[in-house]
């Protein structure tokens, strides 16, 4: 079993009303990947959509995959445009995460070395660091 470290949180990035499936297509057509991008992924009535099991790695952020899973809301293209469904979804999730993975920390796409994008468009730990004491 691998060591979760990180609990990540993403945008898609798209237009709110992108299909999940074009998201895939693109991860595949466009980048290449075999794997996904998220192990979850938020719609905008708050749906949460599983695209892969905890255990595996999905492609979230560079370097740090092996230690990190991967929550994305569909949006986010210029500011944080989350539905009200898709911020009690994604703390739905981080709150199931850090049950499994207590020591775990809740951090942005933006928060890791390197990264030069606003992605998830909102800090991830301020938004959701209540969740540490719960």
């Amino acid at each position: 079993m691998r060591e979760i470290r990180n609990l990540v949180c993403h945008c898609s990035a798209t237009a709110k009303n992108t299909p999940v499936e074009a998201i895939k297509r693109y991860w595949r057509e466009n980048l290449g990947w075999k794997s996904v991008g998220y192990h979850r992924i938020i719609k905008t009535n708050g749906e949460i959509v599983v695209l892969a099991p905890d255990e595996s790695i999905a492609n979230g952020v560079a370097g740090h995959n092996s230690s990190s899973l991967h929550v994305c809301y569909i949006g986010g293209k210029d500011k944080d445009d989350r539905t009200e469904a898709q911020k009690k979804s994604m703390e739905l999730v981080l709150k199931e995460w850090l049950a499994k993975y207590p020591k775990a920390r809740i951090r942005g796409h933006r928060d890791f070395p390197g990264v030069k994008k606003a992605c998830p468009q909102f800090i991830a730990e301020k938004e959701y660091g209540y969740l540490y004491t719960t």
